[in-house]
């Protein structure tokens, strides 16, 4: 076998539906698997998946696992030589799962490959980025990130000044589509489940590149990307989960350089930022709760 694909889904039975037509109505050069691993989703998902897609394999969790455990858990079932992890609100385009094995056979030295993203109207996802820094926490999706949108942290960190249009070395790709070689994902372990969810696809290509592997981002290969149909569904929970996983990431690989009159300030910035995303997440249903009161022309 080439090529395992895991799909992880939780409630995004229509997504996951759309990801697994996006594969099988195309001809692969290369031999695959797909397997959706479900995290005790309780809407139709484990029922018309099978019935649409019976050649995929199904892989029901009891509890919700979150992004590392659910797709780690999967990963004993599959036999192929690289894995691709891929997020159910996914859409392959033609030649897309070839091309990222024929790159991961001619780059041997790469452990892991991301595709070229792109949002649903067709623009470009920053689906590759250079490590985040404490600059990128201040203005990466804050109050003073939106007063300097041109800032160069965040710039830098989203690798936003490249058009994205070239194969290059970088220094992280993202989790919703990630091709890893079997090989380092077996020294690597998978996921860190320690984060739950997110921060973990940064996590694991840092210990790549610990380990002397390459990470690539490889365009030719383009995959369409809806982001957060899942985590939308609970932003509360996932707000603290995400800052929770920031942390999680300093404490494992930037607590020990941090300067000493640095480091007492990084959890109280870290709450101060998930509280600003909180306090928008309810302005925003408290706006449109009014709007929805007042009907559509403001009456």
């Amino acid at each position: 076998m080439d090529l395992s694909i895991i799909v992880l889904n939780w409630n995004t039975a229509e997504e996951t539906l759309a990801c697994l037509e996006s594969i099988y109505s195309q001809s692969h050069r290369h031999a695959i698997e797909v397997i959706v691993a479900d995290n005790a989703s309780s809407d139709c998902s484990r029922t018309v998946v099978p019935a649409r897609f019976p050649q995929a394999k199904l892989v029901v969790h009891s509890t919700n696992l979150g992004f590392c455990a659910g797709n780690n858990r999967a990963v004993p079932g599959t036999t192929g030589r690289y894995v691709l992890f891929l997020n159910s609100d996914t859409v392959a385009t033609e030649g897309a799962l070839d091309r990222l094995v024929d790159f991961a056979d001619a780059n041997v030295e790469a452990a892991i490959v991301g595709p070229k993203l792109l949002n649903q109207d067709g623009s470009l996802q920053y689906s590759c980025r250079h490590f985040p820094n404490l600059g990128t926490g201040f203005f990466r999706n804050t109050p003073l990130g939106r007063l300097l949108p041109k800032n160069h942290f965040t710039s830098d960190y989203l690798m936003s000044d490249w058009d994205h249009a070239s194969v290059r070395d970088v220094d992280w790709v993202s989790g919703a589509a990630l091709l890893i070689r079997r090989e380092a994902l077996e020294k690597l372990g998978g996921f860190d489940e320690a984060f739950y969810m997110y921060c973990e696809d940064v996590d694991l290509c840092f210990r790549a590149h610990e380990a002397g592997w390459r990470v690539v981002y490889y365009p030719d290969s383009v995959i369409y990307h809806i982001i957060g149909r899942a985590s939308n569904k609970v932003p509360t929970r996932m707000t603290y989960m995400f800052h929770r996983s920031m942390y999680r990431f300093y404490r494992k690989h930037y607590a020990a350089t941090t300067p000493l009159l640095i480091r007492p300030l990084i959890l109280p910035g870290l709450a101060l930022r998930a509280s600003g995303q909180l306090a928008k997440y309810r302005w925003r249903n408290i706006t449109r709760r009014f709007t929805n009161k007042q009907g559509p022309h403001g009456r």
